[in-house]
């Protein structure tokens, strides 16, 4: 489902859909309950949309389902495989009249219309109780707060170009050190294919592809130039000799993936990770979840660096939870207590030890995360360093546009000035 469709299902329901005003107090830790028929007190159900499926994922996302549950709520999980599939599911089910009480989104502008048109529960009393204007990341809070109201509780902090590479294949390879720069690392994954292993281990998926370009772009075009793009929609930097390099270096890691690269699934690839098949993965750091599934320790089977040197840029991404219009009340004091569950410290450490992430927050135990999480931690406290995702920067159709323009240049045999052209006519196409 693209945006526009999205925008004329999200308008044809606008008309029916429920208008009353969040009522004000947030749900406390142990929220009230209705009594049941039967005079107890019955628990706050609460159907929750997300797509986390993997066995990292569900672990993850369980820590939420508990401590909602000795909140004084019943969690119903309804995931939906595949992040498109369940945003499309819950505009669907919002279009429908069938909304879940609380969905899964990236903390982005994937959810900027259904907020435009009225159709979600914001969050402010929970977010003033929770004092999130202090504690998020600011990169977080202008993903979250639109004209001056909380839309979303965020649940975690993503940097997706983590690097994340087998400790036993880089022996094999007899790589002895993490690059320090962008040649070192393409020496490394030539030693390591002459070992006979992947040198890179990818899925080719279209999503897959972007965060690996976006990855390329940061670490090689540098922040400037990524922002140039991105945020400040600078067609003479699209066409720049600089970016033209980005898009050289974004192609020639494809010479360093196997045949089996196509259609994979992110999680089969961290799998060669995991057992030593594959030597690198550039992903997000949930699959360091998948890591410690498989009882693996991060500095002793396997290592990450979130870039190339002191100063390398830090992506920001995330996922976060919307909640849709209701006038009921029973739905508003789950979704209250969700939201406030969620983002409470406990689980929040919960939560990230198993996902891979890193909490939203800096007042929590920091003992129970791994070297990754710690590393993450570090760097999000100096600014300078962190860098907006492309989905907080760009409307989803230019992004998807943007997708579409970098699956068709590393598929196919483009050259590098053609994708440059299909890039600013994607940037024009879309222009605001």
């Amino acid at each position: 489902m693209n945006q526009a469709t999205i925008a004329a299902a999200i308008a044809a329901a606008a008309a029916v859909a429920l208008a009353l005003a969040l009522p004000g107090g947030a749900a406390p830790t142990a929220a009230p309950a209705t009594p049941d028929a039967k005079g107890g007190a019955a628990p706050l159900k609460a159907t929750v949309s997300h797509w986390w499926t993997s066995g990292g994922e569900s672990a993850a996302i369980r820590q939420f389902a508990d401590a909602y549950t000795r909140a004084g709520g019943q969690w119903i999980d309804q995931a939906v495989a595949g992040a498109d599939q369940s945003r499309a599911s819950t505009i669907n089910r919002i279009v429908g009249g069938n909304a879940p009480v609380a969905a899964q989104f990236n903390t982005s502008k994937q959810f900027r219309d259904i907020v435009d048109q009225g159709l979600l529960n914001n969050l402010d009393e929970v977010a003033a109780k929770g004092n999130w204007d202090a504690i998020l990341p600011q990169t977080i809070i202008d993903a979250i707060r639109i004209d001056g109201h909380y839309y979303a509780a965020p649940v975690d902090i993503h940097m997706p170009a983590w690097f994340f590479y087998s400790k036993a294949a880089f022996a094999k390879a007899g790589i002895t050190g993490e690059p320090k720069t962008w040649e070192e690392f393409i020496a490394q994954l030539d030693r390591l294919k002459k070992a006979g292993l992947i040198p890179l281990a990818f899925g080719g998926q279209v999503w897959q592809e972007k965060i690996l370009f976006d990855a390329v772009f940061a670490l090689a075009g540098g922040a400037d130039l990524y922002l140039r793009i991105y945020r400040d929609r600078d067609a003479r930097a699209v066409q720049s000799a600089a970016f033209r390099d980005v898009l050289v270096k974004f192609r020639s890691l494809r010479a360093y993936t196997d045949a089996g690269a196509p259609g994979r699934n992110w999680n089969d690839a961290t799998a060669l990770v995991v057992s030593g098949r594959a030597g690198v993965q550039i992903m997000g750091d949930w699959a360091k979840g998948e890591f410690t599934s498989a009882g693996q320790v991060a500095g002793r089977e396997f290592g990450c660096f979130p870039g190339f040197g002191a100063k390398a840029p830090y992506i920001v991404a995330g996922d976060a939870f919307v909640f849709p219009k209701t006038s009921r009340p029973q739905v508003v004091k789950a979704q209250q207590l969700l939201a406030t569950v969620m983002t409470a410290p406990g689980p929040q450490v919960e939560f990230s030890v198993r996902k891979g992430s890193i909490p939203i927050r800096p007042d929590v135990d920091m003992s129970r995360l791994d070297l990754c999480a710690r590393t993450g931690i570090a760097i999000m406290q100096d600014r300078t360093r962190q860098l907006a995702n492309a989905e907080m920067l760009l409307d989803p159709d230019l992004n998807g546009a943007l997708q579409d323009v970098l699956t068709n240049y590393w598929n196919r045999n483009e050259t590098p000035e053609f994708a440059q052209q299909a890039f600013a006519q994607a940037m024009k196409d879309y222009a605001w």
